[in-house]
């Protein structure tokens, strides 16, 4: 009987094992400079205030009952197309006195971090450096994050820098051209 038993779970763990898929890291750095301090900088990485410069972006939080950023936040968005409805965002890190915060990504498809290390430049300059790092669960979700890295990267973030510098020198999002 145990025999039996042994013989199934060996079966079954050589067909899981012999599956074609692969798991594949998609990872790409750019840093933007943005012509403020640190101190008024990074908040704006945080999702809630992320809404005063990217048009469109819309959170529901999940967790806390309030919109505060701390390890463990936990927000929802839709997706952006390839038929994923919708992301579910957490706070993995969260380091304020050291300018740094990661989120954990997920959909269906797929997971990613994005962390965002902010550094002090000269007078009221701040260099913030964003790291993509994604990972499929299954071929679509390699196939969108090849997709993705590429169209998020082509211009080096530099859009962000554009949008985030609109929004410190005018109070508003960039309108949409």
């Amino acid at each position: 009987m145990l025999a039996m038993l042994f013989s199934a779970c060996e079966s079954k763990s050589q067909t899981m094992d012999s599956t074609k898929f692969k798991a594949e890291k998609q990872t790409r750095t750019a840093s933007v400079i943005l012509n403020e301090k640190i101190g008024k900088v990074f908040p704006l990485f945080g999702a809630f205030e992320e809404r005063k410069w990217a048009t469109g972006w819309n959170p529901t939080l999940i967790y806390p009952a309030t919109e505060t950023i701390e390890e463990g936040t936990t927000f929802k968005t839709n997706g952006h197309g390839h038929g994923e409805k919708q992301f579910l965002w957490i706070v993995s890190k969260y380091a304020a006195e050291k300018f740094l915060i990661q989120y954990l990504v997920s959909s269906e498809n797929r997971y990613w971090t994005i962390t965002i290390k902010c550094y002090s430049m000269i007078e009221n300059k701040t260099t913030a450096e964003i790291t993509y790092t994604f990972i499929g669960l299954n071929e679509l979700g390699n196939k969108i994050n090849e997709q993705a890295i590429q169209h998020m990267y082509k211009n080096n973030l530099k859009d962000w820098e554009e949008e985030i510098n609109y929004y410190l020198l005018y109070g508003k999002a960039k309108p949409n051209e």
